[in-house]
């Protein structure tokens, strides 16, 4: 077995504990095409009629309508199993959008809007989180919700990255989570926000505001979901943004957790434990 810091993102060791979002684009490797095309194969049906469609460069949510006779759940496992296999491999940036993470957070750069069957996939999921949402101010999905608890980056200590811009609110996230046991960095801006996420170890996970000084916290997200060295990165959207529409833009973009403000702190904690698989 590979060392946990070497283990690729889809590998068997942890593909059952990595979400596989809407948005999500994956190619089919040589191994996967031979499979399709030679002739003799030991999958299922199933794994081959994905394998099929992921060939055609839909992403997770357009598949999902495509296939709407495989259970949500069922599909997203076949594709972390098929991920795994060395079958498919997450799509780089420069087959998504043809862009360097240099600019990767640039205000000038405007996400695409997210697919029909995307947007749908994400709606499911925020229609069965919204009594949640409406009575106790927060929305973690269960489908987002870690199978085994995350290791520190360093071997030592979770780090959490908190992207806000309010210093007050900063500082008080600092403060709790540190008392919490989590190595804690601020980011408040775009700069910030590339230094830390340029910075080694990467974060365990993001606590992520929408509404930043030089840009926009949703496309942060989705950005971070599509560079293969970010988008294993747990992502917990804490924003004023509230509305069910909110919540489902947060899902597209690839959110494992959204908390609103105004936040019991308490509610904060709990939902960030239960991201990282230890709570």
């Amino acid at each position: 077995m590979a060392a946990p810091g070497n283990i690729p993102i889809y590998s068997a060791e942890n593909r059952e504990s990595i979400p596989v979002y809407p948005l999500d684009v994956f190619c089919v490797t040589d191994k996967g095409s031979a499979e399709i095309r030679g002739g003799l194969t030991t999958l299922s049906p199933e794994a081959i009629e994905l394998l099929v469609l992921v060939d055609g460069k839909a992403n997770v949510g357009d598949i999902e309508q495509l296939a709407a006779h495989i259970a949500p759940e069922s599909l997203r496992g076949t594709l972390r199993k098929l991920l795994g296999a060395g079958l498919l491999r997450p799509a780089t940036i420069a087959e998504l959008e043809g862009i360097d993470f240099s600019d990767f957070f640039s205000p000038k750069k405007t996400s695409a809007e997210p697919s029909a069957g995307a947007s749908a996939s994400a709606d499911k999921e925020a229609a069965v989180g919204t009594p949640e949402l409406q009575s106790k101010g927060y929305y973690v999905s269960i489908a987002r919700r870690s199978g085994s608890a995350h290791a520190p980056a360093d071997g030592k200590t979770l780090a959490v990255l908190v992207i806000e811009d309010d210093p007050i609110l900063g500082k008080l996230l600092h403060q709790r989570f540190t008392s919490e046991g989590y190595a804690v960095r601020v980011a408040a801006n775009r700069e910030q926000i590339l230094a830390a996420l340029r910075s080694l170890p990467l974060p365990n996970l993001v606590l992520l505001d929408v509404l930043l000084p030089d840009a926009n916290g949703f496309d942060v997200l989705t950005r971070m979901k599509q560079h293969p060295k970010l988008r294993a990165v747990p992502v917990v959207m804490l924003t004023g943004q509230a509305t069910r529409a909110s919540v489902m833009r947060g899902l597209v973009g690839g959110a494992d957790g959204y908390i609103t403000k105004p936040f019991d702190v308490e509610i904060l904690v709990r939902g960030v434990k239960a991201v990282l698989g230890i709570g």
